[in-house]
């Protein structure tokens, strides 16, 4: 998920496909390897040591994760050294969140609506609000997509959504728990793909479906059962939750994210916000529900104390008082993620780390060795300034 079904997920950008699946792939090397130390000071440092487990590798994955959503607001417009600084931050401040959320406020978030979307989201939104560029309309025509890139983007799509159920269980508890959480997922999932496409076609003037909300908006559901995930939030809570979910994320591509670029300056290349910022607000809220409407006749009484953990410093906490903490881990995250975005958006407003000129954004070849047939010919083959050579 996190080098192909992100990577992919990027290539929309006409010109930009190097960028977005070679930085990527820069950026989540990178971070898994700081990932492991941040998250292992935190969780498993023992005896001077920290120890590695394939629990670590899959944490640090999901951490990765958060920087590959950061990288959505910003893509096509920082430079490489911009990009590893800013994996250096937001990883040191998703351990930190992590933290907070995991282990002080017991918090449970199997999928990451919270500590990944939610907090990765916000903050790209807040970097690429402090970077935000006023002449970036010189850039406008290469923001858009074309055939071939298009499908290449939806390679990032089927492989996140096929995956995405095994994202949301992978670190659940076995047995019921990451049943529940597979489940879950994939009737979210399902749903919203249906959702997206009906509201595709009805937002659209001429009732034809739009791309964009078909790579993007039918994974909002993934997302949105994160945290209620392995929960039981039973099958047709999680198909209300991809329903609703599709809706918002579509409506959000269609009305909102515009809206935001010319009234907030917030220029969201991939419309992250849509797919991750408020699909991750409502795991959060539909996680703290989840957690306060629990029961000893749904769960059973062991069930109950395994599926939240109420044992040792927690045995007394009950049902209600979980959801109260998981709704504060909402607040915790968007704290984080605004503070830490609008710090490490500042940082990478220095001069001296070769972010590209506004007419050379969504280009390659400002960092890419382009092949010349490429730069010749299928890179302008929609210029409308090219004109047809006359013998």
């Amino acid at each position: 998920m996190i080098f192909v079904g992100f990577g992919f997920l990027m290539t929309f950008l006409q010109r930009y496909g190097f960028g977005a699946v070679g930085f990527n792939f820069l950026l989540a090397a990178f971070g898994i390897q700081w990932a492991l130390l941040m998250q292992g000071w935190f969780h498993s440092f023992e005896n001077g040591k920290i120890l590695i487990g394939v629990e670590n590798l899959i944490n640090a994955d999901f951490c990765v994760g958060s920087v590959c959503i950061a990288f959505g607001a910003i893509l096509g417009k920082t430079s490489p050294v911009q990009l590893l600084i800013l994996t250096l931050f937001q990883v040191t401040l998703f351990a930190v969140n992590e933290y907070i959320l995991v282990s002080l406020l017991h918090v449970k978030d199997a999928g990451g609506s919270m500590t990944i979307h939610t907090f990765g989201a916000y903050f790209g939104l807040t970097v690429t609000r402090i970077l935000y560029r006023p002449n970036l309309e010189q850039s406008k025509d290469k923001q858009g997509s074309v055939y071939h890139s298009d499908l290449f983007a939806m390679i990032g799509t089927l492989y996140l959504w096929m995956y995405w159920p095994s994202f949301n269980s992978a670190v659940s508890n076995h047995g019921d728990a990451q049943h529940r959480a597979a489940i879950n997922t994939y009737c979210s999932l399902a749903s919203c793909v249906l959702t997206t496409v009906a509201f595709s076609s009805l937002l659209q003037k001429k009732g034809k479906l739009d791309m964009v909300h078909i790579q993007n908006a039918t994974l909002a559901g993934g997302v949105a059962v994160g945290t209620s995930a392995e929960m039981m939030l039973t099958p047709y809570g999680s198909l209300i939750v991809g329903f609703l979910c599709g809706i918002l994320s579509t409506v959000g591509f269609v009305y909102l994210m515009p809206f935001l670029e010319s009234k907030l300056h917030i220029q969201d290349t991939c419309g992250i916000h849509n797919l991750h910022a408020m699909p991750g607000l409502i795991g959060g809220i539909v996680g703290a529900v989840t957690a306060a409407a629990a029961t000893e006749e749904v769960y059973g009484k062991e069930g109950l104390i395994s599926a939240f953990d109420f044992t040792g410093d927690y045995k007394e906490r009950t049902p209600s008082v979980q959801g109260g903490f998981q709704a504060a881990g909402i607040f915790v995250s968007l704290a984080m993620a605004l503070a830490g975005g609008a710090i490490v958006g500042a940082i990478l407003k220095l001069p001296f780390l070769g972010d590209p000129a506004d007419e050379n954004c969504f280009e390659d070849d400002v960092y890419w060795e382009v092949p010349e047939d490429e730069e010749s010919g299928l890179y302008h083959m929609h210029d409308p300034t090219l004109k047809p050579a006359t013998s």
